[in-house]
């Protein structure tokens, strides 16, 4: 069995023991698991559906600067064990990913050049358990929300159990929770959704956090099996934190831990749903709008993770560029309120909904028509108020947690579209909105680019995500895009604004805004990430944390 050489080497790494390496994980995976990005030519970008798992498909540095030296699909738990072990033997690094769809912020690409891609969502992809009685799943990490969707219109459970979905449906249910995404229903915040995890630990031992951390005991005359298909717990899913102190934190977001299963509560369904769209028509009334929507949050009259969204992201849904204007430049005030003209749209517009039986939806509605009419100009529709393509018929799926994929037209702004996704936290308050919008929007038109973005209303805090659109052909675009992000990132820490997500090219940076009292959160994390892998084997500089045998200066961008 021989294997070509890469074309990037893991560091550290030389070809003999690159080709020992791989020989030894392909008697635990199979040949056929195995692939070796041999050369520049066999990069392509894919798709959405078609994702590469070699490098990342928006790149804004080199196409292959990000590059794995192989991709590698294991079949089960005890094989993703046995190549963590194999990866401490030879000092390989390796790079987890679920399906590897993480758009906008670096795909599968691992941070580490020449580090090993494995593939989890390949194989590992079974739904486990959909309890009705707890309202949860048990999920491996090839599960999308997609297959979780359709086993419960399958198995006749949808009338009982709804999920919760991000705007784009073919993403892993445990790795869009491990990287605290989100979604728009009363459930939309993922990871405080998860209940009991299973974790390969970076010395290749299986690990069952809270609950799952007591055996369930074994009926009389069975069979002792593999660990990780032995039973949880009866309250694995039910009760998060178990006895001591809760691990599951140091899972989320960070490089100590592969999970392998995880719990996520699902949604009874609440008996009444109504969507509905509020259009804002100023610029300005972004203020307004915010204040008036803090009380109803934190009093849940809102009761699921609403949406304030630029008219530009609704209009790139609807159209490319092209479709609405001859001007290639950013677009200005009387051309953004030309295409809300055209598409009876606000500059603003907000998609919420109602969840229970009439007469609670009714009350809950009567509140808020009544706070948002306080802006001069709104205008309220329900779905069936609009008989053309809209937003609003594919954000009515969504609220009600049915997977779709239409949010991916907006990429096709401009040919050849790549994107960023660019995500600083704020509180609810117009002021905060006002003056984040202005900052973002400035800095993106000085780029040359148009502002497309959202902002996502938790409880007690907003996700701004501002989508840095470029054409991924075009070097002087990619440039600029990347130079766009440092800056933001800068600008926003000078408010206090800090990220909840990056791509792996602006890691390094956002974690050193997290720097209050002389980094002390950093050294706390590579304090744990050296005690757990003191090789440093797995995920090296994810999320800004790296091992000390990666000097942290020698991979800065």
């Amino acid at each position: 069995m021989t294997f070509e050489t890469p074309l990037a080497l893991p560091p550290a790494t030389d070809q003999p023991t690159f080709k020992r390496f791989l020989t030894r994980v392909a008697e635990v995976v199979g040949r056929e698991n195995i692939q070796v990005v041999t050369s520049k030519d066999e990069l392509e970008d894919g798709s959405y559906h078609n994702q590469p798992y070699t490098h990342d498909p928006h790149h804004i540095l080199d196409q292959d600067h990000f590059v794995a030296s192989a991709v590698v699909c294991p079949r089960s738990v005890p094989e993703v064990q046995d190549l963590v072990k194999l990866a401490n033997e030879f000092n390989v690094p390796i790079w987890p990913v679920s399906i590897g769809r993480n758009s906008g912020y670096g795909g599968a690409a691992p941070r580490l050049r020449g580090s090993i891609v494995v593939n989890l969502g390949k194989h590992i992809r079974r739904i486990l358990e959909v309890n009705v009685e707890g309202a949860y799943a048990v999920v491996e990490p090839g599960v999308t929300f997609a297959d979780l969707h359709q086993y419960l219109v399958e198995h006749n459970l949808k009338d009982k159990l709804w999920i919760d979905v991000p705007d784009l449906g073919g993403g892993s249910v445990l790795g869009n929770a491990m990287e605290r995404g989100v979604g728009y229903t009363p459930y939309g915040d993922h990871w405080m959704m998860h209940c009991g995890m299973e974790v390969v630990l970076p010395n290749g031992e299986l690990m069952r956090t809270g609950m799952g951390a007591m055996p369930e005991p074994r009926k009389a005359g069975t069979v002792p099996g593999r660990l990780d298909e032995e039973p949880g717990n009866k309250c694995w899913q039910l009760f998060p934190y178990g006895f001591g102190p809760y691990n599951d934190g140091i899972f989320s977001q960070s490089n100590l831990g592969i999970a392998t299963k995880m719990g996520i509560w699902l949604m009874p369904n609440p008996g009444g749903y109504q969507s509905y769209l509020i259009t804002v028509p100023k610029e300005e009334d972004l203020r307004k709008a915010v204040d008036i929507i803090r009380p109803l949050r934190l009093q849940m009259v809102l009761q699921n993770v609403p949406t304030i969204r630029h008219i530009l992201l609704d209009a790139a849904v609807l159209g490319s560029k092209a479709s609405y204007t001859s001007t290639q430049g950013p677009l200005g005030d009387e051309e953004l309120d030309a295409i809300a003209k055209k598409l009876n749209l606000g500059r603003w517009n907000f998609y919420g909904a109602l969840y229970g039986p009439e007469p609670t939806r009714t009350a809950l509605w009567g509140v808020i028509k009544q706070a948002f009419s306080a802006i001069e100009g709104v205008k309220f529709f329900f779905p069936e108020d609009i008989k053309e393509n809209c937003v609003l018929h594919t954000r009515h799926k969504t609220l009600q947690g049915i997977p779709t994929f239409d949010e991916l037209k907006w990429i096709d702004w401009i040919p050849n579209g790549a994107h960023l996704f660019f995500s600083p936290i704020s509180k609810v308050s117009g002021e905060d909105a006002m003056l984040q919008y202005s900052v973002t929007k400035t800095r993106v038109i000085e780029s040359g680019l148009d502002f497309i973005g959202t902002f996502t209303v938790g409880m007690r805090e907003m996700h701004h995500i501002v989508c840095i659109v470029f054409n991924r052909k075009d070097e002087d675009a990619k440039r600029r895009a990347h130079s766009l992000i440092k800056i933001l990132i800068a600008d926003c820490a000078a408010h206090g604004w800090g990220e909840y997500r990056t791509h792996l090219a602006l890691m390094d940076q956002i974690a050193g805004t997290y720097n209050w009292n002389n980094n002390v959160l950093m050294r706390f994390n590579e304090t744990i990430k050296n005690a757990l892998d003191p090789k440093g084997i797995l995920a090296p500089g994810k999320n800004g944390i790296w091992p000390t045998n990666y000097a942290r200066t020698t991979h800065k961008l």
